[in-house]
């Protein structure tokens, strides 16, 4: 199954939640007015896009309709297509240019941290890559176990050390057998302690040096895995977390059994971050490179299209 059959399937709640609701407005109006708007925008607030963003997307249509002298509601799903694909912008893949480049991957625990850990390096071992994980996550013992059977289910090698050790120290232990193994890219996991932000703070800012210190000229990737089932809560960690680290990108998790897809567009509208991999399914192959086009297209289908 391809990436859009994936989407298309993966986003089946999201779209009854969204498509369903914005078809069931439009067709319920004659005549494009206010009352159209604030009902549409309405639904928007209530599929998980948030109040600032759905204001906004309803501003750009007012203007869009204005501009355009369009009358008729039904042209309208296509505009709100439009729309939201402006706002999510270009599709952003990993950067990986530097031998080894680095992926670090920061999430609270329970949002499928481990897992995609484990589908990312299945997927660039199977382009070819060398991969090597490290259990930089010490303060769970359980986490370093989880990570070793997803590295033996993907293929790939993994660092750890004993449940307590400074994580600092395991990503240096894993950029030192990355460099003797000549792999490609090394994924480091990391503690998820958002309630202690001090401590989670210095704890990445440490890990951050020892990768500046070790390979200062190599890509830096820093993943935060959000669970898409948590909707707004979602975005406020991803604000809470951008507070204390940059981030590169989002993996969004759990999309397949959730209404709450449409969190994707404000995370990009209001925090800038793009999403690089959404999770689709359970299989080790169900976590796909983030598509923009095919998404807005996965939301907008109506059932008698797919």
């Amino acid at each position: 199954m391809g990436f859009f059959s994936k989407i298309k399937e993966g986003l089946k709640k999201t779209r009854n939640s969204i498509a369903d609701s914005v078809t069931g407005v439009i067709n319920s109006f004659t005549k494009i007015d206010e009352d159209l708007f604030e009902e549409l925008e309405e639904i928007l607030i209530m599929s998980d896009i948030g109040v600032n963003t759905s204001t906004q997307i309803c501003d750009i249509l007012r203007k869009k309709i204005k501009e355009t002298g369009v009358t008729d509601p039904a042209l309208i799903k296509n505009m709100l297509k439009e729309i939201i694909a402006e706002i999510l912008g270009e599709d952003e893949g990993l950067n990986l240019e530097t031998k080894p480049s680095v992926i670090l991957v920061i999430g609270v625990n329970g949002v499928g941290k481990t897992t995609s850990i484990g589908k990312i390096s299945a997927q660039l071992k199977a382009e070819g890559k060398k991969v090597v994980l490290g259990a930089a996550d010490t303060f769970r013992a359980a986490a370093i176990d989880q990570l070793g059977i997803w590295a033996q289910r993907a293929g790939v090698t993994m660092v750890k050390s004993v449940e307590g050790t400074d994580p600092a120290s395991v990503v240096f232990d894993t950029i030192a057998s990355a460099r003797a193994q000549k792999a490609d890219v090394i994924i480091c996991d990391t503690a998820g302690r958002l309630h202690n932000k001090k401590n989670l703070m210095d704890e990445l800012a440490k890990i951050n040096r020892v990768i500046s210190r070790e390979l200062p000229d190599s890509s830096v990737e820093t993943l935060l895995v959000l669970d898409a089932a948590t909707g707004q809560n979602a975005v406020n960690q991803a604000k809470e977390f951008k507070n204390v680290t940059d981030i590169t990108g989002i993996v969004l998790t759990k999309l397949d059994g959730t209404a709450k897809g449409g969190i994707i567009i404000p995370i990009k509208n209001e925090l800038g971050i793009p999403v690089k991999f959404v999770g689709v399914g359970e299989g080790i192959d169900d976590l796909q490179p983030f598509n923009a086009e095919e998404f807005v297209d996965g939301i907008f289908e109506t059932e008698e299209n797919i």
